[in-house]
């Protein structure tokens, strides 16, 4: 039997997402868009109700293009705010094309996102060692940091809470639990 975190076991969708993308250190920006995105749309909500809405964020937002989603205008806002198959919060979607631009600019800066938020851990997975998920902290003073940096740059909707979320997605820290399969997976891939 494969041992999982706790929290992955809720159905299939969430097994996958465990298994093969949560925890793995991402360096696409195109995909570090999109989970910034998607963690602060989340706010407030499950991550299983965002799962099950992202083949949807992904056709609403032109598949995470932040130079496309750049030019949203109030138009495009409407028929968003429309769609049912997404999270029609104004202020959630206002916040994805002012933070399209602000991912450029960072870009344009340190050549890529990647090299930006990468930056933060030495471009190098933390490894942490929790024995349960009781032990997760749900923001770190590191979290702290690049929130408050992002936020700084014209970044909305990435407290700290969504931050540490997004750090646990991307890889930038490694929180599987040590009995985890994808703990030592991770652990020995860099």
């Amino acid at each position: 039997m494969i041992k999982r975190c706790e929290w992955a076991n809720s159905n299939a969708l969430m097994q996958q997402y465990h298994d093969k993308e949560w925890g793995s250190p991402e360096h696409n920006d195109q995909m570090l868009f999109e989970f910034l995105i998607l963690e602060s749309m989340q706010a407030g909500l499950s991550w299983n109700t965002i799962l099950q809405k992202r083949e949807n964020f992904r056709k609403a937002f032109d598949n995470f293009d932040y130079n496309k989603i750049l030019l949203y205008d109030e138009e495009k806002i409407e028929k968003l705010l429309q769609n049912k198959g997404i999270i029609r919060n104004r202020l959630k979607i206002q916040s994805i094309i002012t933070n399209a631009k602000v991912f450029i600019k960072i870009q344009k800066e340190f050549g890529s996102f990647d090299k930006y938020i990468w930056n933060f851990v030495n471009q190098k997975t933390i490894h942490n060692a929790w024995k349960s998920l009781d032990e997760l902290p749900s923001h770190t003073t590191l979290s702290d940091k690049i929130s408050k940096d992002l936020k700084k740059r014209g970044f909305k909707f990435v407290g700290s809470m969504i931050v540490y979320a997004f750090m646990q997605a991307v890889g930038l820290v490694n929180d599987h639990i040590i009995n985890c399969f994808r703990f030592k997976e991770i652990r020995n891939s860099n």
